[in-house]
């Protein structure tokens, strides 16, 4: 994030989340103990020593909400990582899981999470109005707004249409959380349009639109302070570093490669089908810090360029040595396009419940 940005989202009404709370509490073993105990004592319902399934749901509840995941039934995508964090604990059975058992998992998501938050840390912000109503005063307010009104091609659309569309293009450092979400949309976002009375008659000109936006924001600036949106916000920026930085240190290298193909099948004869290239740069995306495969569409596609240029989608079966050398070449051709043409990417998640550091999975029980 440019240094500017970094003075809008560092308030004092900001938290960053970064990992080093759950790796203290990890680390510490005595705390964690007790951490655990407290857990295990209050989601084992029935007192039997062991948590079943139904009893382990609160506590995959909780590690979704310190994700950032919508409540489980939402999506199925969602499900499918709600499904996945219950099979850790349970190994894909039914059985009940022992303190113990429940204690090395639970360490692993933690230490998981903490190692992510680390390399991209979330800013929690709570949007106020107050930023917005900055951005109205500021001298930077009327030509933004305009070249978002001027860059629509929206035929025959009114008055609201207009100011709507630019509610989505503007972002929470100009005050405004994201206008995508669902509850933002029914609660603060339609309000402040219905406050603002009639649509004027189509054409709508450049100077009807800047009022009456302002009013529009202004109105949402009062929403806002009656009830504040809790934003998690991370941003990061893929030039090619974590790759050239893993390329420069052999040793580094050698052990990524080498976890990156236990991954993949091979024939009796020790050979690897090059299809599953793609399946081990997925393995070497934390440490060449790439983000997972699916997760950012502009690198995905030049994850695709770099296979296609070298020619690596041809499936044929090659030694583990040719396999790793391929993935090392398509690694360096990856740093080129990226030093070339950094990809940022930025996120904005509205938070409905408290996450991580003030998630009841992180809260300790009372005694």
């Amino acid at each position: 994030m440019e240094e500017n940005n970094n003075n809008v989202v560092m308030k004092k009404k900001s938290e960053v989340m970064d990992g080093s709370d759950i790796m203290e509490l990890v680390g510490n073993e005595k705390v964690f103990n007790n951490f655990v105990d407290h857990k295990f004592e209050e989601l084992d319902r029935d007192c039997d020593g062991k948590l079943s399934v139904k009893e382990l749901k609160p506590a995959v509840a909780d590690i979704g909400a310190a994700l950032g995941l919508p409540a489980q039934g939402s999506s199925p995508e969602s499900d499918h990582i709600y499904s996945e964090v219950l099979n850790e604990f349970t190994h894909g059975k039914q059985e009940k899981v022992s303190k113990k058992e429940f204690k090395e998992v639970l360490s692993d998501i933690l230490l998981g999470m903490a190692a992510g938050l680390k390399r991209d840390p979330i800013v929690i912000l709570r949007i106020d109005g107050e930023d917005l109503l900055e951005f109205l005063k500021s001298p930077s307010f009327e030509p933004e707004v305009l070249s978002i009104f001027s860059e629509m091609e929206v035929p025959n659309a009114s008055l609201q249409d207009y100011t709507i569309k630019t509610l989505e293009k503007l972002t929470v450092e100009q005050g405004v959380p994201p206008a995508s979400d669902s509850w933002v949309r029914s609660n603060i976002i339609e309000p402040a349009l219905q406050s603002c009375g009639g649509v004027p008659q189509q054409p709508v000109s450049q100077e009807t639109f800047v009022a009456e936006f302002k009013n529009v924001a202004e109105s949402l600036a009062k929403l806002l302070k009656e009830q504040p949106v809790i934003v998690a916000h991370s941003e990061n920026t893929f030039d090619g570093t974590g790759i050239r930085r893993l390329l420069s240190n052999k040793f580094e290298l050698d052990k990524a490669l080498d976890t990156a193909v236990q991954g993949v099948p091979k024939d009796r004869n020790g050979k690897m089908s090059k299809e599953y290239l793609r399946v081990a740069i997925d393995f070497l995306a934390p440490s060449s810090g790439l983000p997972p495969l699916g997760a950012v569409v502009q690198i995905d596609k030049i994850v695709n360029e770099a296979v296609k240029m070298l020619d690596a989608d041809d499936g044929k079966l090659v030694k583990e040595d040719e396999f790793k050398k391929i993935l090392t070449e398509i690694l360096g051709s990856i740093m080129l396009q990226l030093e070339g043409n950094p990809v940022s990417v930025s996120t904005n998640s509205v938070v409905h419940e408290p996450l991580a550091s003030s998630s009841t999975l992180l809260e300790p029980t009372a005694s």
